[in-house]
């Protein structure tokens, strides 16, 4: 990238979270990444700086030990010229949410150089042909059993359906979503189908699919767009089925969307050959902490065997949903009992605030951080050493509960010779494939009082929703018994 060339018109919006900014150039295969603050908060050079270097840290020498070489892309820190960034916030800033708004782009110098990874990683030389790429966010796959937990509940409902009772009630969405992340890291092909269908019907952020690196297909930020099942399966029907006249009628979005959750389904549970480092440690980390079934999930058991609905997971021990769940389970002992342990060290800081570097909850991300981390003990000997560890470990494993899933498709032809375990193959076609995972900023030390009050406030306003469903529905059933017949004589 030669920034003495830089051109604002080159690039668009790409998208945003809470934290960063995205762009993405209309030829080459790359993004920039910009840090975002608010108005009163100045940055200097030197800390934006930092700040992308430790999230690329991060992702290089740690999540990458649990996820594997070929699926985590770390990117570079690049300096860019003052007025190009000018000219772009300019550009960039009527394609932007009004919700996310309140946070500005950081002009200061410094983004990062990322792959977009909407695009096939492993094969640039098809990108000529149409490429479909298909970004999800799984959530937390697992129910946790921690003898911390106050309320039984938990052990239950998973946090995601749970959740979705409170956001609705906020408005942040019309529905709550059939989805349940239990279903879809259970390895059973037929709860897998049924999780899929429910985030394509119900995407929210969840779910969402490119075409040519342009979104097709789900919700821009919180507003919802592009959500016709019909117009997706009219773009995907010469995709997955390229000779016309195969499919066609009323049956045809529903069999080009099946197609669809198929492919997706074999490419999630595909073993890889990448082996990560962290799988020397987690296997000791039980896969079913007690439960493998939300009782929210509207999966309806009766359609498996009682065996299959307990087993402790069906997931193949190379593929990515069990590695990203291996992650997620480092949070052993739930917020319920991390609060009480960041609580210790807040107040060893208050003491010896020189000690927080000592303590790496602020990087370096390096081979002693990574090291830190293999200490799965749960017997807390009072110390802040014990402490730290599991509020580190707790941070990645939020990490993963909240990254994405990009997995890339472009058809291929016969005549290639490809690599075959890059190949997936449907009832009509076959396609070159590529999975990256997206999101893998550290979650911040500070937020851990923020989680403990939200994680209280999703179990509560869930615990009201369903005492108040049954009462509704009790009061129905008395002013049923209640009603006086009278029967002709």
């Amino acid at each position: 990238m030669e920034s003495e060339k830089m051109d604002e018109n080159e690039w668009s919006y790409h998208g945003e979270g809470n934290k960063s900014l995205v762009v993405s150039h209309a030829q080459s295969c790359v993004v920039l990444r910009f840090l975002k603050f608010l108005p009163n908060i100045n940055k200097s050079t030197e800390e934006v700086y930092q700040h992308l270097h430790n999230i690329l840290d991060f992702g290089k020498h740690i999540m990458k030990q649990f996820l594997g070489e070929n699926y985590v892309h770390h990117g570079e820190v690049v300096k860019l010229p003052l007025d190009f960034l000018k000219r772009l916030c300019l550009k960039v800033q009527s394609e932007r949410p009004e919700s996310r708004c309140e946070k500005e782009m950081d002009v200061s110098g410094y983004a990062m150089c990322l792959p977009n990874l909407t695009r096939l990683q492993t094969f640039p030389f098809l990108e000529c042909r149409p490429i479909f790429c298909i970004e999800i966010k799984p959530k937390c796959g697992f129910i946790p059993s921690s003898a911390h937990i106050t309320k039984e509940i938990k052990k239950k409902i998973c946090r995601f359906c749970m959740h979705q009772h409170l956001k609705v009630a906020k408005g942040k969405w019309k529905r709550i979503s059939k989805y349940c992340p239990l279903d879809l890291f259970s390895g059973n092909k037929q709860r897998m189908h049924f999780a899929l269908m429910n985030l394509l019907q119900e995407s929210q952020n969840n779910l969402k699919i490119f075409k040519n690196g342009e979104l097709i297909y789900g919700c821009r930020d919180d507003q919802e767009h592009f959500l016709d099942i019909n117009e997706l399966a009219h773009h995907l029907k010469p995709f997955l089925f390229p000779a016309s006249g195969l499919i066609s009628g009323p049956q045809c979005p529903k069999t080009v969307v099946k197609e669809l959750i198929h492919i997706l389904t074999t490419v999630l549970l595909n073993n890889s050959t990448d082996t990560a480092r962290a799988a020397n440690i987690m296997p000791f980390i039980p896969l079913s902490q007690g439960r493998n079934y939300c009782e929210a999930s509207h999966f309806c058991p009766d359609l498996l065997n009682s065996k299959h609905v307990t087993e402790a997971t069906g997931l193949p021990k190379g593929c990515i949903l069990y590695k990203t769940l291996q992650a997620q389970m480092l949070d052993m002992l739930d917020i319920e009992g991390l609060y009480p342990l960041y609580k210790r060290v807040e107040k060893y800081l208050e003491e010896f605030p020189e000690e927080r570097g000592t303590l790496l909850l602020d990087g370096p991300y390096d081979e002693t951080f990574f090291e830190k981390l293999k200490d799965l003990s749960l017997e807390d000997d009072g110390s802040i050493s014990y402490a730290a560890t599991k509020i580190q470990q707790y941070r990645v494993a939020m990490t993963a509960k909240d990254c994405s899933i990009m997995i890339a498709l472009s058809p291929t032809v016969q005549e290639e010779c490809l690599d075959p375990r890059s190949v997936i193959r449907s009832s009509k076609s076959s396609f070159i494939h590529s999975v990256s995972i997206l999101d893998l900023d550290l979650k911040p030390y500070e937020n851990i009082p923020h989680q403990y009050k939200r994680d209280s406030k999703i179990v509560n306003h869930y615990l009201k929703s369903i005492k108040a469903q049954e009462d509704s529905i009790n009061l129905y059933k008395k002013s049923e018994d209640c009603t006086l017949l009278l029967q002709k004589v």
